[in-house]
């Protein structure tokens, strides 16, 4: 038997976190393995702690406004021998989870999965992401939305880099990647296209700019990258 942890970072995410906890329980009560859910609260102002807490999940309070150091906080309180860090706009299957374990046991150190989106998005976003899916596997990398390691691994490459604010799984991925082998799943992890939907294709486009043309310094800065931190606009 092998423990899973389940560690979902989470700011005023009310609306959509139900769905993401009730796909892990049923997920993970088919594999038959021992599980744990962490929800961690990252300075919410909404009832993401209540919707947490109706579904059985462990809380964990912090209030750093940052993905790395959220889910950091996680996996500090995680008992598991396996971690599983998924976003709370995010839903997994029994396919999904078997295959990571079966990835584990074969001696992978950790991994991720390709992406789909919920939803109807702009064709450049629907050819964006069939890029980056061939990029991230060809270059063994997890998108943030999805990513597994073995407690141990997790551990001696000192978790997610605190000095980003995005891309942290990026980061991750490739010291995991140094450590052993890191594998990207064939199955899909289900992802909100919510900032497709909330946001201007101008706004976006700006973002992804600005972040290409300043490279890492602009991913250690909370400041201008409101597609993460901004004000969280009504999906429609």
């Amino acid at each position: 038997m092998i423990t899973l942890s389940f560690i979902v970072p989470a700011y005023n995410e009310e609306s959509g976190l139900g769905a993401t906890l009730d796909a892990i329980r049923q997920a993970a009560s088919v594999t038959g393995e021992p599980y744990e859910v962490i929800v961690v609260d990252d300075a919410s102002t909404d009832q993401t702690s209540a919707v947490a807490a109706s579904r059985g999940a462990t809380i964990v309070r912090v209030a750093h406004r940052q993905i790395a150091a959220a889910r950091n906080a996680g996996a500090r309180a995680a008992t598991g021998d396996l971690l599983f860090f998924v976003d709370a706009d995010t839903t997994i299957s029994a396919a999904i989870l078997r295959s990571a374990i079966g990835a584990i046991r074969a001696g992978a150190v950790g991994g991720g999965a390709p992406v789909a989106f919920d939803g109807p998005v702009p064709l450049y976003a629907r050819l964006l992401l069939r890029l980056l899916i061939v990029s991230f596997r060809i270059n063994r990398l997890a998108a943030g939305c999805f990513v597994f390691c073995t407690r141990g691994t997790f551990l001696t490459v000192g978790g997610f880099n605190e000095a980003y604010y995005c891309a942290e799984e990026v980061v991750l991925s490739r010291a995991l990647g140094q450590q052993g082998r890191f594998v990207v799943l064939q199955e899909s992890v289900t992802t909100s296209a919510r900032k497709f939907r909330t946001y201007s294709t101008r706004e976006l486009l700006t973002s992804m700019l600005r972040i290409a043309l300043r490279g890492p310094k602009a991913m250690q800065r909370r400041e201008g990258l409101e597609l993460w931190y901004g004000q969280r606009r009504n999906d429609p």
